[in-house]
């Protein structure tokens, strides 16, 4: 059955216009289709846009983000910056540390590694 859109009366599938009303039911179906489809056609390209955002953020997150965090390349620079500013202290006012620089490298290494991997388990859940 089909159905017209101006009264509502019930047609013959293949009637071309409305026994009621006389509205042609061809042009209506063709309307109603073409409505469809633009809508359609709309939806699926706002999708692709805010798709398109959402991975535009999440490469611009992980440009910013280094061994699972954010700004890590930052505080990894700040450590070693540290350890250099320690070493040249040592040096010019000779101070005796004995203290061998690749077993501590190695844990702050471990440490930035252990912090990413927490930080990124609790971005997750929330």
């Amino acid at each position: 059955m089909v159905y017209c859109t101006k009264c509502g009366k019930k047609n013959v599938e293949d009637t071309k216009y409305c026994g009621k009303c006389g509205a042609d039911l061809g042009l209506q179906a063709k309307s109603v289709e073409g409505r469809f489809e633009k809508s359609i056609e709309e939806s699926a390209e706002q999708f692709g846009e805010r798709m398109g955002k959402w991975g535009e953020d999440m490469g611009k997150r992980a440009e910013n983000e280094c061994f699972g965090l954010p700004q890590g390349g930052t505080i990894l620079g700040l450590l070693i910056g540290i350890i250099i500013i320690i070493v040249g202290l040592q040096q010019v006012f000779g101070w005796q540390i004995d203290v061998d620089v690749a077993p501590f490298g190695t844990i702050v290494l471990g440490l930035l590694f252990v912090a990413g991997a927490i930080y990124g388990l609790t971005r997750r859940r929330s």
